[in-house]
């Protein structure tokens, strides 16, 4: 596959339908904002150790998640710069914009894992091991890298669509770290096409079958280790607490599967990856955005 993925040369055509197909039109918004909301949470409260309404279960699920976003979005920025030179204009300013958000987004899962550290987790060997694996990533070809970068974003916009229509993900969460969430979460379906409309431009002369098979290739590798990993450092947070053996892992299992399912909620989408024409403004959430802001005005944009 390695030898598959070398940078392309410049050509007009992109992977979109034809003109006879029913398929929604497959672009980002023309009149879409990405919105730089600089805000910053929980800097003077103690973090509960299971802050998501007592369970140990949920807090540890959400802890490993924000374990990897600062090394994690550092590496989805680094994809998409290396690319960046040549896009069109609008692109070129939704790329600067994607860029501030995931810094703020950093910073804040910094602080929140900080948090974390001093009620009492220890983080340094699953961060450690999250280190190695992205080392990995820097023999691999930059159009690789974007590719996976491009599956993440669309696990990360699905994973916080499912955190905003079904609120009762969050309920019952210290308020300061249930916003925090549900603010990322705004963000990350805001410039949920950036990194797929860079891809787009950079495999612009690529077949669609190619294309089609190298994206499709990587969202199930970085699938499957998506799950492997969180799951892995989900269970290391509950042994933490003392809580192991298998009903531990049942009970992870319901966790994400059944009540409240995060994982078996976002499955019709993550399936819509691998359709013929699939962009991610295929399905437009805006108003959803705007519903959260209105609904949690301490995700709301600063004047």
């Amino acid at each position: 596959m390695t030898a598959n993925l070398q940078s392309p040369a410049p050509n007009p055509a992109l992977d979109l339908p034809s003109p006879a197909s029913k398929a929604a039109v497959t672009a980002t918004p023309a009149d879409l904002e990405l919105v730089i909301r600089d805000r910053r949470f929980g800097r003077s409260r103690k973090l509960p150790r299971w802050w998501l309404n007592n369970d140990p279960i949920g807090s540890a699920w959400y802890n490993a998640l924000s374990l990897t976003f600062p090394r994690g979005e550092a590496f989805f920025i680094e994809s998409v710069k290396a690319f960046r030179e040549g896009v069109p204009p609008r692109l070129e300013a939704e790329i600067r914009d994607f860029i501030k958000q995931e810094i703020n987004h950093t910073r804040e899962h910094v602080a929140f894992n900080r948090a974390a550290t001093e009620a009492g987790y220890d983080l340094s060997e699953m961060d450690r091991r999250l280190a190695e694996n992205l080392d990995e990533a820097k023999d691999r070809p930059p159009i690789a890298n974007l590719a996976t970068t491009m599956a993440l974003e669309h696990f990360t916009a699905i994973l916080a669509l499912e955190l905003l229509r079904t609120p009762a993900h969050l309920k019952g969460g210290e308020e300061e770290t249930a916003n925090l969430w549900r603010w990322h979460a705004i963000e990350e379906i805001e410039h949920k096409g950036v990194a797929y409309d860079t891809w787009l431009h950079a495999t612009r002369d690529w077949s669609r079958s190619k294309r089609w098979k190298i994206k499709s290739l990587l969202m199930l590798a970085v699938t499957r280790e998506f799950f492997q990993h969180r799951i892995a450092d989900t269970l290391e947070l509950l042994r933490q607490d003392g809580l192991t053996g298998w009903k531990v892992k049942a009970r992870l299992a319901a966790y994400l599967l059944f009540k409240p399912g995060l994982v078996s909620r976002i499955l019709p989408l993550w399936l819509s990856y691998f359709l013929p024409g699939f962009h991610p403004w295929n399905h437009d959430d805006r108003a959803l955005i705007a519903g959260a802001e209105r609904q949690f005005p301490a995700t709301a944009a600063l004047a």
